[in-house]
This record gives C-alpha cells, structure tokens and sequence, in this order.
C-alpha cells in the first residue's frame, strides 16, 4: 500500500553522475514521496526515482561539496519537521552539516522515523533505532524537527526500484536552483569548511564499500566446498582479485565471514552490507533469505552453482551449472590474474536459463 504524503517531511537523495545511492527508495517512501534530488546528474535521478510525488532538484557539478550544499539547503528544508536521508556515504556525510545548519538534532542509522504532534502543539519526531546488534528497538523522541538517516533495508519493500522505476503518475518534478559559495556555477569561493577539490580519483575496487558497488561477485560455502581454511582463504583472495579486473567488488555470506574466509565488511545480508548492484555474480551461494534479504533490485544475477534447484538460481537471469571455485580459476587463468588458491575440480558443467527468472 502506497503511503500518502506526510505533511512537513521530506526526503534528501545526493546522486553522483545520476546514479541513486542504496536506500534512496527508502527515504522517499519513508517521506511519503518528497524528495530534494541533488548532486550530478540530479534531474535524470529524480525522473527516475520509484515512488516520487514531488521532486525538486537541483544540479551542483561534479564536485561534493556538503558544508556548501547545507549552506544552500538549509533555507529549502527550513520548513520541515522531519529531514530523512538514506545513510549512504554522502547522506551520512551530509546530513550532520544539514542538522547543525538549521540548528536541530540528528538521528544516525534509524529504521524509520515519523512526526508525530507534541503535547503543547508543537510537531516533535520519533524514530526507532536498532542497537546491540539489531536485537533491540529503541525508540527517540525528538520534541521538535530533526534530521534522520535512514538504515538501508529497514522497510519491507522499500528498496525495490532504487534503480529507478520512474516517479508516480501525476509526480510533480520540478528545479530547485542552487546559487552559493562552493555550488557549480558560483563565482566566490567555497567556505573554509570545505576542502578544496584538487582531483576526483575512483575508488578502490579492492576495499570500497560494497553499497556503492555497481558490480559485485560474492562467494558463499559452495566456492570452497572441500578446501581447508588456509585454501579458502586463498580463493576469497582470489575472488576480490578478479572481482576488481572485472571492475567490480567482492562479497560474501554470511557462512564465509564466520568462517574467517573473508571479512564482515564484505558480508551481504540482512545482518551485513545491503548492495544494490547493476550486476550481481553468485559464486557457490545458494540463496538463503538471510542473504537475499541484502540484495535489493539487481538488474542482473548470474549464479555459479552445482545445484540447479537452488534459490539463487531459480532468481537468476542466467545460471552455470558448474562448479564455482574452478570457474573463478579459470576465469582468472584468463584474466591473467596468477593464484592457486582454488584447486581445479569438477566438470565444465552446463548453462541454465531459468524459467523464474529475475531482473
């Protein structure tokens, strides 16, 4: 059921390149479909953001700069009771400078957050925020407005379409212009608060954060069933390795951080990292809910199983049914990326496409 508008509550989603960040959907369902788009490539975003019934936005360059952008959003969300942001790297970013430039408190990582009117009439806020590990709620009474962010996977359903199922019928989308120190276009200088741009570098494939990932490989048991330990780890290793020749970055379940195969920043899952890729590659995962529950929407899944019935690949666009860890070999002999850490095994196996297919 779609949320109505929610009076005094309103949505911030900083894009790169017109790019939606994990949890974008999130926040502008949780602000009943307002949202202020901004960054690179903002007007293509807000068009494209699932969910939207009143979208401004506004287009700053390249350049992301916060201490500028919450100088110049500060009058915009003024009115506001209630300011969420999913907490992603530039929402997590943002967000305390929107919070300290119009003065009001911020809750980090809550799971969701509504206004609700106060007992002298004035509108406070309450949010619901997970600790020790996620076993318990706590709930925050804020008397009076406040800044939010969001943590990704909170709502059930809510991350479908992040990557952009188009705004409601009838959405109202409009620009919001932005002029001050440090916004593309201005003719002063950016404020001291701001460092000042020398050079914008990609980030590293080897240890970026799997939310921003646009292609992720994770491995699970199955692409080192049979190895010990040390052989194991080798072939996560491995798997980083050729996740990043491929451009993208490795994950992996929660069998495999336990273990000690890999670390638990590369855990996916609803008690890891919730990634949102382009391209998702399965490597011996079978598809346990606790690790697609972190999947969001990825526009492809491929899935390298033996099992041609298990979850993962019943939900792939297109599945190999062949052992991973000598296909990751392989595909590495061919990358020309050197390691032994996955001993060959296996037959070459067959390629599947799944009748249910997903993406």
């Amino acid at each position: 059921m779609t949320r109505a508008p929610e009076a005094g509550t309103v949505a911030v989603v900083v894009v790169r390149d017109g790019r939606l960040p994990v949890g974008a959907a999130e926040a502008v369902a949780e602000a009943g479909g307002r949202v202020v788009v901004v960054g690179s490539g903002a007007e293509a975003a807000a068009c494209s953001l699932a969910g939207v019934t009143h979208a401004r936005w506004g287009e700053t360059g390249p350049a992301f700069r916060p201490a500028a952008l919450a100088a110049v959003l500060a009058p915009v969300i003024g009115p506001e009771t209630l300011v969420v942001l999913p907490a992603s790297p530039d929402g997590r970013d943002l967000a305390p400078r929107l919070a300290a430039a119009t003065d009001r408190p911020l809750v980090a990582r809550a799971l969701g957050a509504v206004v609700e009117p106060g007992e002298d009439g004035v509108p406070g806020v309450r949010a619901s925020v997970a600790r020790v590990d996620d076993r318990l709620l706590v709930p925050v009474d804020v008397p009076g407005p406040a800044v939010v962010t969001l943590a990704t996977g909170g709502r059930a359903g809510g991350r479908t379409g992040d990557h952009g199922d188009g705004a409601s019928p009838g959405a109202l989308i409009e620009e919001l212009p932005l002029a001050g120190p440090g916004i593309a276009g201005a003719t002063s200088d950016g404020p001291p608060s701001d460092p000042e741009l020398v050079e914008l570098l990609a980030p590293d494939l080897h240890t970026m954060d799997l939310a921003d990932a646009t292609r992720v490989l994770a491995g699970g048991a199955g692409l080192v069933a049979g190895m010990d330990d040390a052989h194991a780890t080798g072939a996560f290793t491995l798997l980083t390795q050729v996740a990043a020749a491929l451009g993208g970055s490795a994950g992996a379940t929660r069998v495999a951080t336990d273990a000690g195969w890999t670390g638990y920043e590369r855990q996916i899952g609803t008690t890891g990292v919730a990634v949102d890729p382009d391209l998702y590659v399965a490597l011996g995962v079978s598809g346990a809910v606790q690790h697609t529950g972190g999947l969001g929407a990825p526009r492809h899944v491929v899935s390298v199983n033996t099992d041609p019935s298990c979850p993962m690949t019943a939900m792939a666009d297109l599945g190999l049914v062949t052992d991973a860890g000598t296909l990751l070999v392989e595909l590495a002999r061919r990358l020309g990326i050197g390691g032994d850490a996955a001993p060959a095994r296996g037959s070459p196996g067959t390629v599947s496409a799944p009748g249910g297919a997903h993406g």
